[in-house]
């Protein structure tokens, strides 16, 4: 793994469980002494600085069947031409990357490699992710059997179309950060009710986590489950009606453009 920031932390950390069955020790690169420090010890990670080894990345490279790629999506394509050259014949190349294309890759690899983009999301860190992948023009269906394989033990799998990974990372790889701006806003009203940010915090937290393992566990449309609380003329639909009037859906589609523009603006750089 090249790069363990925080979407490559995601997979490391969920790979790393003990349940997940797969070739260890994974080797991995950072680019600081400090970021590869804190494996130090680690019988199942083995991590170099490229700040105090310039050949981090290739060595770890060698021999590998799969590699992922996990840096800053503008360093994706100089990574993939540094380790062009200690590349395998066959080794598959996994980009996590938003908005660099895979074409853009195959261009500095050794012809024909195949290459797989992927678009977790942060539950990765406790096997709850959901992954969207699609192959490249030189990725075969067991290429992408072996990616999909490999996400699978940090979560779900959805295999798409390469014009889908945009509207993939809109909707799950960011998706994290709009429930969290959620359970920041309720937690700002509830305190602008009265209740301490202590008190406030519980009560968001615990009612989303809940809420969460209800819509998991009982099979049941999101909708139905709304009905199923929101008693007619009663409290919660007052609420819901105040949401609703807000245009949740045109604010929805706005912000998922907004997402999908963003990673195709950084394709056409």
């Amino acid at each position: 793994m090249i790069g363990v920031g925080s979407m490559g932390g995601a997979i490391l950390a969920g790979l790393r469980n003990p349940e997940v069955s797969i070739v260890r020790p994974i080797r991995v690169t950072t680019n600081s002494a400090a970021s590869a420090a804190q494996f130090a010890g680690a019988d199942d990670v083995v991590a170099q600085a490229v700040a105090e080894h310039p050949e981090a990345n290739r060595a770890a490279v060698a021999g590998a069947g799969l590699v992922i790629l996990a840096v800053k999506p503008w360093m994706v394509v100089d990574a993939a031409r540094d380790i062009a050259e200690a590349l395998e014949p066959g080794t598959v190349v996994v980009s996590v990357a938003a908005g660099v294309p895979s074409a853009a890759i195959e261009a500095v690899l050794p012809a024909g490699t195949p290459v797989v983009r992927a678009m977790p999301n942060t539950p990765s860190h406790i096997g709850r992710g959901v992954t969207g992948i699609a192959g490249g023009a030189h990725a075969s269906e067991a290429d992408v059997a072996l990616v999909r394989a490999l996400f699978e033990t940090v979560g779900s799998v959805l295999v798409v179309r390469e014009d889908q990974i945009n509207d993939v990372a809109a909707v799950s790889g960011s998706g994290p950060a709009y429930v969290f701006l959620y359970v920041e806003e309720m937690i700002a009203a509830a305190e602008r009710r009265g209740f301490s940010a202590e008190q406030a915090r519980e009560l968001v937290q615990q009612t989303l986590v809940g809420a969460a393992l209800l819509l998991d566990s009982s099979g049941e449309d999101p909708a139905q489950l709304r009905r199923n609380v929101t008693s007619p003329k009663g409290t919660t639909e007052q609420a819901v009606c105040v949401l609703q009037d807000a245009g949740w859906p045109d604010l929805f589609d706005r912000a998922l453009a907004a997402n999908v523009r963003r990673s195709e603006e950084l394709e056409a750089q």
